[in-house]
Parts: structure tokens; C-alpha cells; sequence
């Protein structure tokens, strides 16, 4: 950029600076910064490179009032069941799930391009979940990516009542019209249990995911179909909490009703992890005599040993989407909903 157009040193860039630099008008710049459709790509395209070459920085004040737009988007953990008793444990295992973390680096991943920041909010409890809603709907931000951890959750159902833009990380359990985001669960299962047969192993037992979490259950069952058709009608299973301790709880339990077991399908990592602990306390060693098989690939899968076979679902690729989708659905209102699946990739390492 000449210094002719470069703005004072001393001052910052204006609406004007990027006009000149670009060409345009200074109402075409504010058409394209504010997000207003109807511009030649190419005039957009110019109007981004002298933004980046002037330095300049919106005034979110007042590009909310032209817009109407809050300039935030909310990132909703949400769920039923709970009480406000439950509320510490819920928030204690939000923040230590590394299924979580995962979410919350795509997000910021998905967004950075467009210079935004995601508003975290856990509504796990009826009245937080209320807080949230009314949060959204004085439009305090402008769209919502849901993480909802139950069947019967009501969350996505009154979002798109309130008209709030949403897109759920995970399809939704009953028939609405909301954008999503989701893994080929049963696919992904079924890469455990085809391994897991190829090593010799014949006498598997799951630990599987809660039943009322969607994908909970598509795991046990696609883990059930294939073992079935490899000639394994009958798979012994306890459902546990997608928590390391859960892990440990189920495994035991299992252990104790199967001693001659030989291989472990567990429908997360940290429950995986937890199996581990529990088959090594009782002198059983992994995976000569019993293989472990974790769902994932999350930071449980690599940070203890032996090192977990686990599937890999690409978390941060999944939430970068959701967030993308969401921010398309601002800037297209009439987009239908739509759905992007992923692909499981099974990545095989030292438990099995």
C-alpha cells in the first residue's frame, strides 16, 4: 500500500481509508463488512484485502446497530435429567471431558476467520437451561451450536420455536428441522468390532454409552450387528457414564460376570482408560490377554499405556462445520436444514 493511502501512525484506519484503498465507496465497504448480500465477489474480495492491508477494525457498536446482529454466537451444553444438585458434577465433567475441549477449539476454529468469539453456556438444569433461552431469545446472541447430551432434551425444540438460527453438534433425536453435524457412529462401531475379531479375539464385551445419548446407543448396536455377522449373536454389555470412573465401574462388573474374557469395545476413550486400570489391577495384562478397543481418539487415547486402538472421530473438523454452517445460516436465512456426517477412521496403536 503507497503511503499515500496508508492511514497516520497515530491514528487508526476508518471506513474511508479501506474505500480508498479498495476503489469502492465507503457505503460499499460498509455493505460487505456489515455482511449485506448482493455484492460482486469480486468487489468483497477487494474490499477483504484492503481491510487486512489498512488494519482496519470494525466498531462492533455500531455495526450491531446496522446489522441488528449482537456480533456473538452461543455454544450450548445442554441436556435433561438433571437437578440443581447435579449442577456442580455436570459442570465438573463438562470441563474435564476432552470431548469437550475438543468442541470448544473447532468452534473458535470455525469462527476466528470471521473475528468472532463463542459465548459458552451450560444448561444442564431446568432453570439454567431457562436462563439460557431467555439469553437467547433478547437477542443477546445470534445464533446457537448445541452439544445436547439426552434423548428427550427439549433445548433444540424451543430454540427453533423462538426462531433462534441453530445447528446441533449430533442429529437430533426427534424429527425437527434443525442443521447438524454428526459421526457415523454405528460405521465407526463397526471398525472396532471388525478388528477385533481379525486379532482372534471371541469373547468381547462392551462397555457401552448411556442409552438415552444417541450416540451411546448407534455405537453398542453397529458393535452389535458386526459381531453378530461375524458369528457373535450374544455380546455381554453395561452401560456406563462416558467417564473414566464409569469405565472402571463397568469393567469390574464385567470382569466379575465374564472372568474368560478376551476383548473390550468400550464406546469412549476415558471409559477405555478406566477398563484398562481395572484389567491390570486383577493382573491381566493388555493386550496379550485381554485387547481394549476406545472410541474417539481423544488426548485418554495417547496419555496413558499401553496406548489406545481407538476410532477417531475428528471432533474439532466437526465443530469447525457446526460453526460454519451457523454462521451460513446468518448470512442465507432461507438455507434449509441440512445435515454433514463424518467418516470414522479406525487408528490402531498398542491396547489391541
Amino acid at each position: 500500500m503507497s503511503e499515500a493511502l496508508r492511514p497516520a501512525a497515530n491514528r487508526s484506519a476508518t471506513l474511508e481509508d479501506v474505500a480508498r484503498v479498495a476503489g469502492v465507496s465507503r457505503a460499499t465497504v460498509s455493505r460487505v463488512i456489515n455482511g449485506i448480500r448482493n455484492v460482486d465477489p469480486s468487489i468483497q474480495e477487494s474490499v477483504r484485502r484492503a481491510v487486512a492491508a489498512t488494519g482496519y477494525v470494525p466498531n462492533g457498536a455500531a455495526r450491531s446497530l446496522v446489522t441488528r446482529r449482537a456480533g456473538a454466537l452461543a455454544l450450548v451444553v445442554t441436556g435433561t435429567g438433571a437437578d440443581e444438585a447435579d449442577d456442580h458434577s455436570t459442570r465438573s465433567h463438562v470441563f474435564t471431558d476432552p470431548f469437550f475441549g475438543r468442541v470448544v477449539s473447532g468452534v473458535f476454529t470455525g469462527l476466528r476467520p470471521q473475528g468472532l468469539h463463542p459465548v459458552l453456556m451450560l444448561a444442564d438444569t431446568p432453570a439454567a437451561r431457562d436462563q439460557a433461552l431467555a439469553f437467547l431469545r433478547q437477542g443477546n446472541a445470534d445464533g446457537a451450536m448445541v452439544v445436547s447430551t439426552h434423548a428427550d432434551d427439549p433445548m433444540p425444540g424451543l430454540l427453533l420455536a423462538a426462531g433462534v438460527p441453530t445447528v446441533l453438534f449430533g442429529r437430533p433425536h426427534l424429527p425437527l428441522p434443525v442443521s447438524c453435524v454428526d459421526l457415523a457412529n454405528r460405521d465407526g462401531a463397526r471398525l472396532a468390532a471388525d478388528h477385533l475379531h481379525r486379532i482372534g479375539r471371541r469373547r468381547v464385551v462392551v462397555i457401552a454409552g448411556p442409552a438415552a445419548v444417541r450416540a451411546g446407543r448407534d455405537r453398542l448396536e453397529g458393535f452389535q450387528e458386526a459381531m453378530a455377522r461375524h458369528g457373535m449373536p450374544y455380546l455381554p454389555h453395561v452401560e456406563a457414564d462416558f467417564t473414566q470412573g464409569g469405565g472402571e465401574r463397568a469393567m469390574a462388573r464385567l470382569l466379575a460376570e465374564n472372568p474368560d474374557l478376551d476383548g473390550v469395545f468400550a464406546a469412549n476413550d476415558l471409559m477405555a482408560q478406566g477398563a484398562v486400570a481395572v484389567l491390570r489391577d486383577h493382573g491381566l495384562r493388555v493386550p496379550e490377554d485381554v485387547a481394549v478397543v476406545g472410541f474417539d481418539d481423544s488426548s485418554a487415547a495417547t496419555s496413558g499405556r499401553p496406548l489406545l486402538t481407538t476410532v477417531r472421530q475428528p471432533v474439532e473438523e466437526m465443530a469447525a462445520e457446526m460453526a460454519r454452517i451457523l454462521l451460513d445460516h446468518l448470512a442465507r436465512p432461507e438455507r434449509v436444514a441440512t445435515a454433514m456426517i463424518f467418516e470414522p477412521i479406525l487408528v490402531v496403536r498398542q491396547s489391541a
